[in-house]
């Protein structure tokens, strides 16, 4: 591999065929900034910011912000923030250089300087893909944890902030000062009604310390609701090989992703935003029915293809759905969820699309990323179609099992008695009960108590408990497999 890194003076040497930005990067400004800097923003968001500066669009640069560690910027820094976007369909290989990010911050590392940038007057839009742990919220009530460190930091400490809300508080009052026009939030997070939740965050988090701000935020800052659809795994060693062999010189972090894509938002940008549609980016009145198609078809489907992954041993959704008892199972779950769709959108042809990207052997999506985080992720992707379901008397077995399979993947140890790695933040202040001893009934009891995940409602529904014990127990007793072959 080429010791010679990817960077500004090295894109004229490419290799003939490597798309690389058009635009005098020199000549671009900020319009954007971007919290949550890492593989999905670089293989999304910022890709068709790259395509509008390409038309000459160029007040719209993003400078991006890690809240947590300078993996990125540390990568990125070195090579003028230029990465390599690889998009793979199993077949082809395409790469291209982005370049649409113009500076890489470390939010730790000096608050007040992302601060500085968010108050840019040329700044209008801020993005974000925290994760659903970002929001610091329990999502199930889209109420804050109020006794988190984080926020209990950022109230003594307003203009050292650690949170999205602390830092999104601190640009929105001084812009307000400084007479700059009012930022636009839009959420690129897997959340129903990403916007609205929060928008109900941010003043929520307001009105504690400065009614009047929380007032300011409900009547002047806009927060469209977006759905963002597109598999981006990992990046891995094996990746940044292949990369630098097709472009004779190395990157530290390129994205992989695959082909398909779709973003799609609410046109509520009273600022000016970028020309996004002309790549394809759809622009709506309303996104809900596009989201829970995608939060509960593709999203939820894969934390339960994760969850079997994970008791069984198994590494990457192409191994897991390329066994014929995992198709079947999630095509039961899919004809289930399909029901609770609006009539707006087209559940069968989405599918379609999705037997064909969750075979992608290209992508090598390892179940233990989708499973991480999952109790955030639950309540959305499964819970409510759940719920929608039974309080309608419809069909739901599989949705039933897949709850059941996300609570057996929280076991320590998987079917073969290997380790099962858990990555998830809210079992730090939650003791998980241990699967190996206790009864399914004593199990399912003290998930139900997991209010992160089950709320008073939920826990209320009428045979609720006994039906998610029979799933567990059928998982325990005659293993993962043959249990989703049953469900249905």
């Amino acid at each position: 591999m080429s010791n010679t890194r990817l960077c500004q003076t090295t894109l004229a040497a490419l290799p003939a065929g490597i798309a690389a930005p058009a635009y005098d990067r020199a000549g671009v400004t900020p319009g954007i900034v971007h919290l949550g800097v890492g593989a999905f923003h670089r293989a999304h968001q910022a890709v068709f910011v790259d395509d509008c500066l390409n038309r000459g669009e160029a007040g719209w640069g993003i400078v991006a912000a890690s809240l947590r560690n300078a993996d990125t910027r540390d990568a990125l820094a070195p090579q003028d923030n230029l990465y390599t976007y690889c998009e793979r369909d199993g077949r082809d290989e395409r790469l291209r250089v982005v370049g649409s990010i113009l500076e890489t911050l470390v939010a730790p590392e000096s608050p007040a300087r992302l601060i500085e940038r968010l108050c840019d007057p040329r700044v209008r839009i801020v993005t974000l893909t925290v994760t659903e742990k970002g929001y610091l919220a329990n999502l199930s009530e889209r109420r804050l944890m109020r006794d988190h460190p984080d926020l209990v930091h950022d109230l003594e400490n307003p203009d050292a902030p650690r949170s999205i809300h602390g830092f999104l508080l601190a640009a929105i009052r001084r812009r307000r000062a400084e007479g700059a026009v009012p930022l636009t939030l839009l959420s690129c997070d897997n959340l129903p009604a990403n916007g609205t939740v929060l928008r109900l965050l941010l003043t929520e988090f307001a009105h504690i310390s400065d009614p009047d701000l929380a007032d300011y935020i409900a009547s002047a800052v806009s927060c469209p609701c977006a759905m963002v659809d597109r598999i981006v795994p990992a990046t891995t060693g094996a990746d940044r090989l292949a990369v630098a062999h097709g472009l004779g010189v190395a990157d530290a972090w390129p994205v992989v992703a695959e082909p398909y894509f779709r973003w799609v938002i609410e046109d509520r940008f009273p600022h000016g935003r970028p020309g996004l549609e002309a790549s394809g980016v759809e622009f709506v009145d309303d996104v809900e029915p596009y989201e829970h198609m995608k939060l509960r078809m593709l999203n939820g489907a894969h934390t339960a293809i994760a969850a079997i992954g994970q008791i069984a041993g198994l590494a990457t959704v192409t191994d897991i759905y390329a066994e014929v008892r995992v198709r079947a199972f999630v095509d039961r779950y899919w004809r289930e969820v399909a029901s609770t769709l609006s009539p707006l959108v087209s559940g069968a042809d989405y599918v379609a699309g999705l037997r064909t990207r969750f075979a992608n052997p290209a992508l090598r999506h390892r179940a233990v990323q989708i499973a991480s985080d999952a109790s955030q992720k639950v309540p959305q992707r499964i819970l409510a179609p759940l719920l929608e379901l039974r309080r309608d008397n419809r069909a739901h077995g599989a949705v039933m099992m897949a709850l059941a399979l996300w609570i057996r993947s929280c076991a320590a140890r998987n079917e073969a008695g290997e380790p099962i790695i858990i990555q998830d933040p809210a079992f730090n202040g939650w003791t998980a009960p241990d699967q190996e001893f206790l009864p399914s009934e004593a199990v399912i009891e003290r998930f139900l108590g997991f209010d992160r995940v089950f709320s008073a409602p939920c826990r209320a529904e009428p045979g609720f408990a006994a039906a998610l014990t029979a799933a567990y127990h059928t998982i325990r007793t005659k293993g993962v497999l043959t249990a989703i072959e049953m469900a249905g």
